[in-house]
């Protein structure tokens, strides 16, 4: 009977379901890994005849697999403490590259690590792509390459072009009274240098400032040497009136190191313009320093950004990009070839890669040092093996109903 390839196709169909069910389960722990299910379609009716009034009478053939659908919603971040580790939430895929053939393919998988070059890889040995870092400078403009996080091992010395210090000096200080306040700086080879503020008050609301270097920095032996003087005057709530935002001018030269000579601004303002500098009845003292430069610094680790960013931190307190990982869309990402391994493969149905940055056109973010896991969810899965167990035993019932009733009906013929 032609009638028996129905419920061998609902066998077929339950033990498709099955299959795919079995495979989410198995992946449960897969990094990256997407839940997946099968869509069925019924087989092309065939036409027996029509009613009265005019209607089809259709008996179906049965039915079939009419696709698979991967479900892209964000899996679980889980927090690794791996620096090289990454996830990604919302839209897109990483750009992987494998290192003997170039072929590029994408994944969601995040578990990267480090090669002996120092480049970001995937546990297979693929180059992990972006926008590598020039200088601390990343281009989106330029082709995509490796992101090497070991390629910038130092980062070089800034000299030191201004400072601002937070500092009251005592309004009821007696004429005579001195106050000194302490500033480290650099100069262009890395090399640190303490400046001395020493303010000397002159009468009422008016104060001295002398700043000194040691003389053994300028290649002297006779004591500290003056870079810079002048007066400080205040009204009489105690705000600095004059200088009103800066003072220029603060040269330095003939440095023993052999370093460029240096030329400072000390900033009398704060953000909003507020002065730094008061005059107030308090015990005189600075409460906080800052300057602009800092001394040669090596490469002490890294972390991701949520745009990609490969942000490098130095022993000096600074920070520089190494790169910027790249993040791929596609118009249909059902479309993608799966090929193991957690890779993706661009097709025609797919369309092809739109690179860009995290965050930045549609394209979801990047959490650092923690991975995306698979978005299978236990219950539904066994509710879903629990449907296709009996559909499968439902066809099966049927096909041997229908076994039963062909061999009834060759026994009366016989």
């Amino acid at each position: 009977m032609s009638a028996f390839s129905i419920p061998l196709s609902g066998l077929a169909a339950s033990s498709d379901s099955l299959n795919v069910i079995a495979n989410n389960l198995a992946n449960l722990n897969t990094d990256g890994y997407k839940d997946e299910s099968l869509n069925f379609a019924d087989v092309f009716n065939q036409m027996q005849s029509v009613s009265g009034n005019g209607d089809p009478i259709q008996f179906g053939s049965g039915v079939q697999v009419e696709g698979e659908t991967s479900n892209y919603a964000d899996g679980t971040v889980s927090s690794t403490g791996q620096a090289s580790n990454m996830a990604l939430q919302g839209n897109g895929f990483f750009v992987v590259q494998d290192q003997v053939n170039g072929q590029e393919s994408f994944t969601r998988d995040g578990d990267f690590t480090v090669n002996s070059q120092g480049q970001l890889c995937t546990p297979q040995g693929q180059l992990v792509m972006g926008y590598p870092a020039v200088n601390g400078q990343v281009s989106t403009s330029t082709a995509l390459g490796p992101i090497n996080v070991n390629q910038a091992s130092n980062i070089p010395a800034t000299a030191t072009s201004s400072f601002q210090m937070n500092t009251n000096l005592d309004a009821g200080a007696s004429t005579g009274a001195t106050f000194s306040s302490p500033l480290t700086v650099y100069d262009s080879l890395g090399t640190s240098h303490t400046l001395t503020v020493t303010y000397t008050n002159t009468g009422a609301n008016t104060w001295n400032y002398n700043i000194t270097i040691p003389g053994s920095d300028v290649g002297s032996a006779s004591g500290p040497q003056t870079v810079s003087s002048g007066t400080l005057t205040f009204n009489a709530s105690g705000e600095l009136t004059s200088p009103t935002t800066s003072v220029t001018g603060i040269n330095i030269s003939g440095l023993s190191d052999g370093a460029s000579n240096m030329s400072l601004t000390w900033n009398l303002t704060g953000s909003g313009g507020a002065p730094t500098i008061t005059q107030q009845d308090a015990t005189s003292a600075t409460s906080g320093t800052t300057q602009n430069g800092f001394g040669v610094g090596t490469l002490t680790g890294y972390s991701v950004l949520p745009d990609g960013t490969v942000q490098g931190q130095f022993s000096n307190n600074q920070t520089m990009a190494l790169g910027q990982v790249a993040v791929a869309s596609f118009a249909n990402p059902q479309g993608l070839s799966q090929n193991g391994n957690n890779d993706l493969q661009a097709t025609f149905a797919s369309g092809s890669a739109v690179i860009g940055q995290a965050g930045a056109g549609g394209n979801g973010s990047i959490t650092g040092g923690a991975i995306e896991e698979s978005n299978v969810n236990l219950s539904t899965e066994f509710a879903n093996m629990i449907v296709a167990q009996q559909g499968y035993e439902a066809n099966a019932k049927v096909l041997t109903t229908m076994d039963q009733v062909s061999q009834a009906t060759i026994q009366l013929i016989s």
